[in-house]
């Protein structure tokens, strides 16, 4: 039976079931989320499901997008990766509805769900239930985890082989543990918001996204040498129209040069 507790309105995070909803969000309530102006909002699986849906978008072969509509919570969208050797979910929704299963199970199911980063853990354990897989977590965001479940693999060190021909990376900054995902058969790069693509087709690097605080510039220049050895042309990060489809590396790498160049009150010029 999927577990049923109260979900936090603001981040999207489950937790346990009780008759009351919890006093607190430790998720919202730590410096890289916020509590509304207007206090703590919880709400129920069942809530959810009653004003909200889930949406399919193909967005490369054998990559989908998924994400809820109308807007929910963060409002990240997940990814499903189909391949030779199994399908991956990258990332959670808060909203897991019956039509969800049956059009993932259609299209072959999970064989592992892998989670950037804690602000997306949202119903992960309900995810891992209704599909019989692994849920990867890496464990320096062990503490983070509001709903204990049997099927949660806490990973350890710098980089997992998730199924063949796909792997998670451990970058850090953003949270200790935050990854990213590397398909290089298709030089597909997910990032969550462990990197964020901008507007500008570019990437930011951040503490808080919310609360507009920066990583410092040794840590995002840590990141880009973590992100020199992979192969990668495309880059899709946790938001609609937040990903770049061509030449990628170049313009992640980029991307870092110019929040350290900002931080240390260098010029930045176009290039």
């Amino acid at each position: 039976m999927r577990n049923h507790g109260f979900i936090c309105a603001t981040c999207g995070v489950q937790y346990p079931s009780s008759e009351s909803p919890p006093e607190h969000c430790a998720i919202c309530e730590d410096e890289r989320q916020y509590v509304p102006i207007e206090g703590q909002q919880w709400t129920t699986p069942s809530e959810l499901a009653a004003g909200h849906s889930n949406l399919f978008r193909h967005m490369a072969p054998g990559l989908t997008a998924i994400g809820t509509v109308p807007h929910f919570a963060i409002g990240q969208r997940a990814f499903l990766l189909r391949t030779p050797a199994g399908n991956v979910l990258w990332d959670c929704l808060t909203l897991l509805d019956e039509a969800t299963i049956e059009i993932i199970e259609g299209l072959g199911g999970l064989d592992a769900i892998v989670l950037s980063h804690p602000h997306y853990f949202s119903t992960m354990a309900e995810w891992g239930q209704a599909f019989d897989c692994p849920v990867y977590v890496h464990a320096a965001d062990r503490d983070w985890v509001t709903v204990p479940d049997a099927r949660i693999e806490f990973w350890e060190g710098e980089s997992r082989e998730i199924l063949p021909g796909i792997d998670v990376y451990r970058l850090g900054g953003h949270f200790p543990g935050a990854s990213v995902l590397h398909w290089p058969e298709h030089e597909i790069l997910l990032t969550g918001d462990t990197l964020l693509i901008t507007p500008d087709r570019m990437a930011s690097f951040m503490w808080s996204y919310p609360n507009n605080i920066p990583l410092d510039a040794g840590t995002v220049e840590s990141i880009a040498q973590r992100l020199r050895p992979l192969a990668f042309d495309s880059a899709y990060s946790a938001f609609w129209g937040r990903e770049i489809l061509i030449d990628a590396k170049h313009v992640i790498e980029e991307s870092a040069q110019r929040h350290c160049r900002a931080l240390r009150g260098q010029p930045n010029v176009s290039t």
